[in-house]
């Protein structure tokens, strides 16, 4: 019997990689609009599409890996408390756990059967998942979620520079406003569609808001003639 996959299992790589294609592509892509819509050089266009391409994808992975760092600190705290306890107490964890099955809808007696079972085999990965919500597919793992936002931030930024190093003069706004938010919608309905969400939802609510963020400024730059 083929075994079965469950969307879960990409909640740890998927939120980062999502939150980096698009925070690179929507960023980097308001950040040369509202140059290129100041008047600016192409070269100064590039040049600030580049810097932040580069910033960003490190800051991206920076922030990812001490936000999922502390996550990973709270859980192995967690599980040091709990073989801490089972192994000065045994039988009240085993009594706790039967709880949880009772209150999840088990009899007294089987609850009491399925806890002692599933301690005897694993007490503490029963307790993890049971009692503190901590399973393999949801462990925190800082370095993976740092690599994702890292690497998926660089490949939404760099469509923005490359249309801005390829578009006619004059053109360049306009030209990565289109395409920057052709792709934001593909990728909110590929979010959507991996998560298994309604993807028109997902595809139009990161288009509101990526078309809102390059708007605002590219009238900045119109505004003010000055690199934002």
């Amino acid at each position: 019997m083929q075994a079965e996959r469950h969307r879960t299992g990409h909640i740890g790589w998927l939120r980062a990689a999502v939150l980096g294609a698009n925070d690179g592509l929507l960023s980097t892509a308001s950040l040369v609009v509202g140059v290129a819509a100041s008047g600016t050089a192409r070269a100064a266009v590039l040049l600030a599409g580049v810097a932040g391409l580069v910033a960003g994808a490190m800051s991206m992975a920076a922030g990812e890996y001490v936000s999922v760092s502390s996550q990973a600190d709270t859980e192995n705290a967690d599980l040091e408390r709990e073989r801490v306890e089972l192994a000065a107490d045994p039988r009240s964890e085993r009594a706790e756990l039967a709880t949880i099955y009772v209150k999840r809808g088990l009899t007294a007696p089987l609850a009491e059967q399925v806890a002692e079972q599933l301690m005897s085999h694993d007490a503490l990965g029963a307790h993890a998942r049971d009692e503190l919500g901590i399973s393999v597919a949801t462990a925190a793992r800082p370095l993976q979620a740092a690599l994702a936002s890292a690497i998926t931030f660089a490949g939404g930024a760099v469509l923005p520079v490359i249309v801005a190093a390829l578009a006619p003069v004059g053109m360049v706004a306009p030209l990565v406003m289109v395409s920057a938010l052709v792709l934001l919608v593909l990728l909110g309905a590929l979010a959507a569609w991996v998560g298994g969400a309604t993807i028109w939802r997902g595809a139009l609510r990161v288009a509101f808001w990526g078309t809102l963020a390059m708007a605002i400024s590219a009238l900045v730059g119109r505004l003010f003639h000055t690199v934002v």
